[in-house]
């Protein structure tokens, strides 16, 4: 596999907007839609804040390019994308004729380009992708592990927080 400077440069991008995503307390995913060397588009995941399941970066991404170029048609374009895409996402890859996919950490809860299926590149739809995996992986996968960890630590605070306030609400009471 061969990873271009390019791509690296790319992926920085979308790494920047996957920090956007943590900052809104959404889970940090980013991605930039790339024609003729430039960006034409760029997104991060917004579910939370919108609380609709469709606004991953990726869909996001699509739509901003689909009306910026005026065009359902993305050829000669590559998608950058910190994690490898959902089903939803790889779809809508799909249809919109995205002939190329650079992503930085595998999702081996709901890949679709290569953990659990490999729908980009499967000969039975009316496109392919070219794919490009592992692209600044390791900082991908650890923005993602930071935000979780963080998650985790911050419920677990509240939950003893909550635990906290009902026993002095119980010792009041007696």
């Amino acid at each position: 596999m061969i990873i271009f400077e390019k791509d690296r440069k790319f992926m920085q991008l979308a790494l920047e907007e996957a920090q956007k995503a943590a900052v809104l307390g959404e889970v940090p995913i980013g991605a930039v839609l790339v024609f003729e060397g430039e960006i034409i588009a760029r997104a991060h995941n917004l579910r939370e804040t919108t609380q609709n399941a469709t606004t991953h970066a990726e869909l996001m991404v699509i739509q901003e390019a689909c009306a910026k170029i005026g065009s359902w048609r993305l050829e000669e374009t590559t998608l950058y994308v910190t994690l490898e895409p959902c089903p939803m996402c790889a779809g809508a890859i799909l249809q919109s004729r995205v002939p190329r996919v650079v992503y930085g950490a595998r999702d081996t809860k709901a890949g679709c380009v290569d953990s659990l299926y490999r729908l980009l590149n499967d000969n039975r739809f009316n496109h392919e992708c070219e794919v490009t995996e592992g692209v600044l992986a390791e900082e991908c996968g650890q923005i993602l592990t930071d935000f979780f960890r963080a998650l985790r630590e911050r419920k677990k605070a509240e939950k003893k927080a909550r635990k906290l306030a009902e026993q002095e609400v119980n010792s009041d009471t007696i």
